[in-house]
């Protein structure tokens, strides 16, 4: 019972990680072209 008062703060702690980590990558806009690259596999040179 002692280990959950160390996992639950250290599991949310790791969410909020997670999720501050997408928000600045979609802040900083990192999923705005994301048809660009499969699109230019199909263009020739």
């Amino acid at each position: 019972m002692d280990i959950l008062f160390l996992l639950v703060p250290l599991s949310v702690t790791l969410a909020l990680a997670i999720l501050c980590a997408l928000g600045w990558a979609v802040w900083r806009g990192q999923f705005e072209g994301v048809d660009a690259e499969a699109e230019r596999i199909l263009q020739s040179d």
